[in-house]
């Protein structure tokens, strides 16, 4: 009989010989601090991988299962490759690691002064501080196609248009009230913030510029 260390071990290892025969080189990003994550000095390793989903992946469905050797990797941290970018959310012993595929990349500030989730207003940088920059994350429409996986929608906010983000364990603790930019240029107001065992869950309503 093998010893127990020896079974997740040997998943592994299967997990990487698939993902050899079948997937893709990325280059795997641990982020360091509260800048960057996948700044060149982050990256760590390069290794094979492929991602799959139990069914079509369609629009609004961010969670897919990594199939990869895991040895080399731990939750929070970041893959890049053909498919695009995914951060890691859970690493199960005996099971292939759970990630999120990414589509924008955030930047977080915090009001010096009180501020409200519901306000419709973006304060002027000279009235902030800079809490994150430059974090890949999967934001999708709050109330769209796999809403299911997120959390409820905070009182109030069906108003105005808001986003659905998923993240990694950051280094600082968010919180409603904080402020969003993503690459686009789009503002928005955290209105709920939740830490769970996959990472951070946001629901953020969009602001005027």
């Amino acid at each position: 009989m093998l010893p127990g260390q020896a079974v997740p071990d040997l998943i592994r290892q299967g997990l990487g010989l698939a993902a050899r025969a079948a997937g893709d080189w990325c280059d795997v990003f641990r982020p360091q601090g509260a800048n960057t994550p996948m700044a060149a000095g982050n990256r760590m390793v390069r290794l094979p991988a492929l991602f799959t989903q139990s069914r079509a992946p369609g629009y609004g469905e961010p969670l897919w299962q990594g199939i990869f050797d895991a040895a080399y990797t731990q939750p929070g941290d970041y893959l890049r490759g053909a498919e695009g970018v995914f951060f890691i959310a859970q690493q199960n012993r005996l099971a292939g690691p759970l990630c999120v595929k990414t589509n924008r990349v955030l930047r977080f500030q915090r009001p010096a002064g009180p501020q409200m989730a519901g306000m419709n207003r973006y304060v002027s940088t000279h009235e902030v501080l800079e809490l994150l920059q430059d974090w890949p994350a999967s934001v999708l429409p709050a109330g769209g196609v796999g809403r299911g996986a997120l959390p409820g929608d905070a009182p109030g906010l069906q108003s105005s248009p808001s986003w659905a983000v998923l993240l990694p364990v950051l280094p600082v603790l968010l919180r409603p009230g904080d402020l969003a930019r993503d690459d686009l240029g789009r503002a928005g107001v955290v209105a709920s913030a939740a830490l769970s065992d996959l990472g951070w869950r946001l629901h953020i309503k969009q602001a005027a510029s």
